[in-house]
């Protein structure tokens, strides 16, 4: 194989990882908590802008870029603090977009916060450099002497051994007594609160769980292609996350994982190979429109997806069933006649 289809197909394999990462964090907010939360690619450019700025330095006086802070961690601490910075602006939106709004409406409150953060990130430039973004984002273990193609595998197999170890937490909610009562809020939150659970509480868990995987997975995008601008993290990049989980099966782990593969990889790559048959922009149009007929499709003949969520049994526990107690007759002893006294 040439150097080309192997850096490619490595290219390929990090930007599953990521998108993978991105759709675990949005299937627990959406598929497992029922929260539509189209805001969730600022989540991921949070961590995205977060591991650019420590891992750049200071930015110097005068240079074509100006950020705030800036630092020089080692990319592991970065990539860490990239989640925790994403859930700590998971928290402070989940208490606004959360608490006292119906769940119909939690999806426009997000959708107008990333219209919100998108034009402030473009008109503050002192920022994060305004709608230029930030480049020149140093490669992560760069200095250990890998070749072009060799670090780009290296790469990619980091990425998967950071997606195994965050589907060891995914599995590890979405199965748990945690996750259950989650799914009972998305389910009937009236029923859940009833019997004692809290359903912000559940809700701003899965809120925060999912922001700290879109951290975490624009650390590790950002990294690998050295730069980030407002116009990536542009609303319909969080519908792309949400055709997967609908493609894959919403509340699914390894569904919407296999979303994640079929639409922006498989789907959108093929799409890209479409000829120029018409103006220029026209075919990059074009990809959205299928995406969003995908969507349509799944949602019209197969609402459930590819892998559907597995309805939750539970069979009783022999140790706390009783005997049932004997019925004791309230009635006349039998053979004994009822009637009145002559």
């Amino acid at each position: 194989m040439s150097a080309a289809w192997q850096f490619y197909f490595a290219t390929l394999i990090v930007y599953l990882g990521v998108d993978i990462l991105a759709v675990w964090g949005l299937n627990v907010q959406f598929g497992i908590a029922g929260i539509g939360n189209f805001a969730f690619i600022v989540f991921q450019a949070t961590g995205a802008y977060t591991m650019a700025v420590l891992t750049l330095g200071p930015p110097p006086v005068g240079s074509f870029q100006q950020y705030i802070g800036g630092a020089s961690l080692p990319f592991p601490l970065a990539l860490l603090a990239a989640g925790l910075v994403a859930g700590l602006l998971s928290v402070v939106i989940g208490l606004i977009g959360l608490r006292r709004v119906r769940a119909d409406y939690q999806a426009m409150v997000f959708l107008v916060v990333s219209l919100i953060a998108t034009s402030v990130v473009n008109n503050l430039t002192g920022l994060v450099n305004g709608p230029a973004g930030l480049s020149l984002i140093p490669k992560p273990f760069a200095g250990l002497g890998f070749g072009l193609v060799s670090y780009d595998w290296f790469y990619a197999g980091m990425t998967m051994g950071v997606c195994a170890i965050a589907y060891l937490f995914v599995r590890r909610l979405t199965r748990s007594p945690l996750g259950r009562a989650m799914r009972a809020a998305r389910d009937n939150e009236h029923a859940a609160a009833a019997v004692g659970k809290n359903i912000l509480g559940l809700r701003m868990t899965a809120f925060v769980f999912g922001g700290v995987l879109a951290g975490i997975s624009g650390a590790l995008l950002v990294a690998f292609i050295g730069a980030w601008a407002p116009g990536s993290w542009l609303y319909p990049e969080t519908f792309v996350f949400f055709t997967a989980i609908v493609v894959g099966g919403a509340g699914n782990d390894l569904g919407v994982a296999t979303g994640a593969l079929l639409v922006p990889i498989v789907f959108l790559e093929t799409t890209r190979y479409l000829p120029n048959f018409a103006a220029p922009g026209v075919v990059d149009a074009l990809q959205w429109v299928m995406v969003g007929l995908l969507s349509l499709a799944f949602l019209w003949f197969r609402p459930r997806g590819l892998i559907p969520e597995r309805r939750q049994r539970f069979k009783p526990d022999p140790a706390t069933q009783r005997r049932p107690a004997p019925v004791l007759a309230s009635g006349p002893a039998a053979g004994e006649k009822v009637g009145l006294d002559d």
